[in-house]
């Protein structure tokens, strides 16, 4: 089944996706994590993306290229045996030049994917094709990686037969390619 959607994926990928540039990130961090005071599952929360630089819509004046959405894909595993295969596609910007019009090393990232979820051992969540939103703040080193921290949300949307959904808190780790 995967080897056939990956073969298909393939296929309708642009060629210069294959050859584009971005960021490889590298992530851990807490998930299910409750804010209410709720019981929760907490397991360790790997991940990790391949963000591609170039466009795949591009909406708003050529300057601002905020409005460039791009893509992604990704894996997610858990320590209670959970996976999540997912693709979608991100913004970013400069929050200097977001907030102030001046350029700095801070960027903001959101994201939206969706993607086949299996939960082994931990938190049901009711479907298996999950969607994920994601906020990311990240800081450009000297050498162009950079370090980040991301509030992510996965739920099924209500279409499955229950949506307790799970947040994630991740530190990332992010190289260009």
């Amino acid at each position: 089944m995967f080897r056939y959607l990956f073969i298909i994926l393939l296929v309708f990928i642009k060629p210069s996706f294959l050859s584009a540039q971005g960021y490889d990130v590298f992530g851990i961090g807490i998930y299910d994590v409750k804010f209410d005071g709720s019981s929760s599952n907490h397991a360790t929360d790997i991940r990790y993306e391949r963000r591609f630089d170039n466009a795949i819509v591009d909406i708003g004046p050529e300057e601002d290229n905020f409005f460039y959405l791009k893509p992604f894909v990704g894996l997610e595993l858990t320590t209670d045996s959970a996976f999540y295969i997912l693709g979608g596609i991100y913004l970013e910007d400069n929050l200097g030049r977001l907030l102030i019009g001046n350029q700095n090393k801070w960027n903001f990232t959101p994201s939206f994917g969706l993607g086949y979820y299996d939960d082994g051992n931990g938190k049901k969540l009711g479907n298996k094709l999950e969607f994920r939103t994601t906020l990311e703040i990240s800081y450009q080193l000297k050498n162009d990686d950079r370090i980040g921290i991301s509030l992510g949300h996965i739920s099924n949307a209500n279409i499955g037969n229950k949506n307790p959904g799970v947040e994630i808190i991740s530190l990332s780790y992010q190289k260009p390619f």
